[in-house]
């Protein structure tokens, strides 16, 4: 484990010890996206997490309850994090169209850069006990839900199932890029996403 440099200051309000353990938990996090989306949650041991994080397995239960613990954390995270994102493209002002606009690149931004998150929640959302997969699957309805009522205003002669299809078509397209390595010899993944995404939503 990193040893804190005493010479510099801790975030405000936090100790030395609370940052370390708060960057070990991450580490952790970062290591079961990335194993759990290459092998499979239950393919994936305690051992094989500690080894990845550079600590015996066991330690594991210093930061968290079990393997299930971990999973949860992740998608209901990614979740709580999305939501997040939808409520800052809003807050940010503008037409139904310029908040769109901005939900693309968020999204987009989201989809290149957590592809482990994305094809974990695609493969093992179905793991997760009742309690969190209900937490999760009522976050990605308000999500949805909140690109929807933007579209809305754009196409009113639609019904709200019609928009839900289409933007359950735009988040496809956006997340296939996790499930591709067609991908791989692209240079702007990114821009080709949101052209994409774009002409889809907007025309």
């Amino acid at each position: 484990m990193p040893v804190p440099d005493p010479r510099i200051e801790p975030p405000a309000g936090r100790t030395w010890r609370s940052t370390a353990k708060a960057e070990t938990r991450q580490r952790y996090l970062d290591a079961a996206s990335r194993l759990f989306a290459a092998r499979g949650f239950r393919a994936v041991s305690i051992d094989d997490l500690g080894e990845a994080v550079g600590v015996s397995g066991p330690a594991l239960y210093r930061h968290f309850a079990g393997k299930d613990a971990i999973l949860a954390e992740i998608l209901v995270g990614v979740s709580e994090r999305l939501v997040e994102g939808l409520g800052a493209a809003r807050a940010a002002g503008g037409t139904a169209r310029e908040t769109l606009l901005r939900l693309i690149a968020f999204h987009a931004d989201f989809a290149t850069s957590e592809p482990d998150v994305i094809r974990l929640q695609d493969r093992e959302l179905a793991t997760l006990p009742d309690a969190q997969n209900h937490i999760v699957r009522a976050l990605q309805r308000r999500y949805l839900e909140g690109w929807v009522d933007l579209l809305a205003e754009l196409r009113p002669e639609a019904s709200r199932a019609e928009l839900r299809v289409t933007v359950q078509a735009v988040f496809g397209l956006l997340n296939s890029t996790a499930h591709s390595s067609a991908v791989d010899g692209a240079t702007d993944v990114r821009g080709i996403l949101i052209a994409g995404a774009s002409a889809v939503l907007l025309g």
